[in-house]
C-alpha cells in the first residue's frame, strides 16, 4: 500500500492543497480508488462516511479535470457529483474547493429547499464540476437551465441512503440524460438488491475497493472513533422529563467535549434543545424543519466546538462527517 499521496499520481497543485490541509497519508479507500481512477477506470467504492472516500474521489476528478483543459459551456457541467442530503452535498463542494486550490476549477451546488436563482445563474456560468440533490438537479433540468450531455465523470454517492429515502427514481431518469462515454463512480456503504442492479448497469467493468468502516455498527454515519464503547443505561420507564435531567447530568462531564445526540422525532429534538440551553449547555437542533441556514449555522458551531451538543433525527444526520465526536446518545 502507498504511503504518500505523490506516489498515488497525485499531482503537485493538489499534493500542495493536500499539505495545506495537512493530509500526508492516504486512507485505504484513497490508496485503493485514486491510481485506478486516475487511469480512467470506473469504480464501485463501498465505504462508509468517515473513511475518506470524499478525497478518494474528488482529488483524481479533479486531476483528470485540470489536465484536460477545457472550458465548461453555459449551463453543461463537465462533471456531476450525485448526493442524498444537502448537508453531504456541501461537504462535499467544499472539499473540491479545498482540494484544488490553484486549479481555476469551477464549482457549483444544487439542492432544494433554498431559491434557484443563484443556482441558475452559477450554471449558466459555466461549472466544471456540479454537486447536486436529486430533486432540485431534475427541477433545474426540466426548466433548461441544466444540461447533461458534456458529463465526463459522474459520481453517485451514499447510494444506499438515496434508496433509503427515495431517490432512485430520480437518479435513474437522470441517468437517461447522461452520455454513455463517460467514467462512472459509485459509493455505498451497503450493497442491497436495487443498489447492486444500479451499479451493475451504469458501471462499465469497475473496480472494486471495500474498505472496513471505522465505526464499530453500520448504522453510525458520523464519522470514525479511535476506541467506540457502547453502554447502556437502565433508564426504564422514566419520564422524558427525567431523561433530560439525566442527559444533563452526562453532559455536564468534561469528557462529553462534543456530543450528538439522536431523538425519534424533530419536535423531540427542539424540546431536548430548549432543555440543555436552560441549562447553560451550547446545543442546537438539526431536523427536517430547520431552515437551510439554520442547519449549516448549527453543523459550523458543532464543528468549530462553539455548540458542544448536536442533536439530530436520524435522517438529518445522514451524511454529516465530524471525526472530533467524543460521544453519541440515543436518547429515545
Amino acid at each position: 500500500m502507498s504511503t504518500d499521496f505523490a506516489s498515488l499520481g497525485v499531482s503537485p497543485t493538489i499534493l500542495k492543497a493536500l499539505a495545506a490541509k495537512g493530509y500526508e497519508t492516504p486512507t485505504p479507500i484513497q490508496a485503493g480508488s485514486i491510481p485506478h481512477l486516475l487511469d480512467g477506470a470506473d469504480l464501485l467504492g463501498i465505504a462508509q462516511t468517515g473513511t475518506g472516500k470524499t478525497a478518494a474521489f474528488a482529488i483524481p476528478m479533479l486531476q483528470i479535470l485540470h489536465e484536460e483543459n477545457e472550458r465548461p459551456r453555459p449551463t453543461m457541467p463537465r462533471a456531476l457529483v450525485m448526493a442524498p442530503t444537502r448537508e453531504l452535498a456541501i461537504q462535499i463542494k467544499d472539499a473540491c474547493i479545498e482540494y484544488g486550490t490553484g486549479l481555476g476549477l469551477k464549482v457549483a451546488i444544487v439542492f432544494g429547499g433554498v431559491g434557484q436563482t443563484p443556482q441558475v445563474k452559477a450554471l449558466k456560468a459555466g461549472v466544471d464540476i456540479l454537486i447536486a440533490t436529486p430533486g432540485r438537479l431534475l427541477d433545474l433540468m426540466s426548466q433548461g437551465h441544466c444540461k447533461l450531455s458534456d458529463v465526463d465523470i459522474l459520481v453517485l454517492d451514499e447510494a444506499d441512503r438515496m434508496l433509503d429515502m427515495g431517490f432512485l427514481p430520480d437518479v435513474r431518469r437522470i441517468m437517461q440524460k447522461l452520455p454513455r462515454d463517460r467514467q462512472s463512480l459509485l459509493f455505498s456503504a451497503t450493497m442491497p438488491k436495487d443498489i447492486t442492479a444500479l451499479a451493475n448497469k451504469i458501471l462499465y467493468e469497475p473496480v472494486r475497493v471495500e474498505v472496513t468502516p471505522p465505526a464499530a455498527t453500520a448504522d453510525l454515519d458520523i464519522g470514525a472513533f479511535d476506541t467506540p464503547t457502547f453502554t447502556g443505561l437502565p433508564v426504564g420507564e422514566l419520564q422524558k422529563a427525567r431523561k433530560r435531567d439525566l442527559l444533563v447530568k452526562l453532559l455536564e462531564d468534561p469528557d462529553f467535549s462534543r456530543t450528538l445526540v439522536f431523538t425519534r422525532t424533530k419536535h423531540g429534538a427542539d424540546r431536548v434543545v430548549r432543555h440543555l440551553v436552560k441549562q447553560q449547555i451550547a446545543s442546537h437542533a438539526i431536523h427536517g424543519n430547520k431552515s437551510q441556514g439554520a442547519r449549516e449555522r448549527a453543523l459550523g458551531e458543532f464543528r468549530s466546538g462553539k455548540a458542544t451538543v448536536l442533536v439530530a433525527t436520524d435522517i438529518a444526520a445522514r451524511g454529516i462527517d465530524v471525526p472530533e465526536i467524543t460521544h453519541v446518545i440515543n436518547f429515545d
